[in-house]
């Protein structure tokens, strides 16, 4: 038996997950004290927290950028059942374990080990969100509630990104310092896909 869960209350619970974690990120920095900052002064305390506030920007605009897309394939959602709720929980879940990741990384910021520990963290992030995504916009498409070129393009965004983390994953030890900085390309591809798209729209409303 497939039960229909309630999707107010499934989007007030992911929004809420989606936000606790995102502050729980700038918890992870250790506060100075007032010792600390008259014995070393404020430029060498925030000079050492650098690794720090790189994983909170990288990780808050990872977060916020899976919640922008929980938003947009949300809206095309008509049921929820059972196989689709799991898979909103195996998200989140990933997404709860962010903020330990990325303090374990910035902790130990030059260690391939928990480089690769925060990269198989937003695999499986990404992982379940593609899944969602996948199953959302077929059940769309076939109910005519989405376009095609709506759910390709859905589909293209969050794969890019876990194919990036995966690629990532793969470099940690081999090639560490690409490793780190392999993540822009999310941006650029997502750029020219999102133009790509955009110029796909444009030749069928020509025609």
């Amino acid at each position: 038996m497939s039960f229909s869960y309630n999707k107010s209350r499934v989007a007030s619970f992911a929004d809420a997950v989606f936000s606790i974690a995102m502050t729980l990120l700038i918890l992870e920095i250790d506060v100075p004290s007032a010792e600390t900052l008259e014995s070393y002064g404020l430029g060498r305390v925030l000079e050492d927290r650098i690794p720090n506030f790189i994983g909170l920007l990288v990780s808050f605009m990872v977060i916020a950028l899976y919640w922008v897309s929980h938003l947009r394939f949300y809206e095309y959602i008509e049921k929820i059942d059972d196989k689709l709720i799991w898979l909103n929980i195996f998200l989140l879940l990933f997404v709860v374990m962010l903020p330990f990741s990325t303090a374990m990384y910035v902790s130990a910021f030059y260690s391939n080990a928990s480089f690769l520990f925060y990269c198989l963290n937003l695999v499986f992030l990404g992982l379940f969100n593609f899944l969602s995504i996948r199953l959302v916009t077929k059940r769309a498409v076939a109910s005519e509630k989405m376009g095609r070129n709506i759910s390709s393009w859905l589909r293209f965004r969050s794969l890019n990104a876990l194919v990036v983390w995966i690629l990532a994953a793969f470099l940690a030890y081999p090639f560490p310092l690409f490793a780190r900085m392999v993540f822009i390309s999310i941006f650029i591809v997502q750029m020219l896909g999102d133009r790509y798209f955009m110029k796909v729209k444009a030749r069928e409303q020509q025609v």
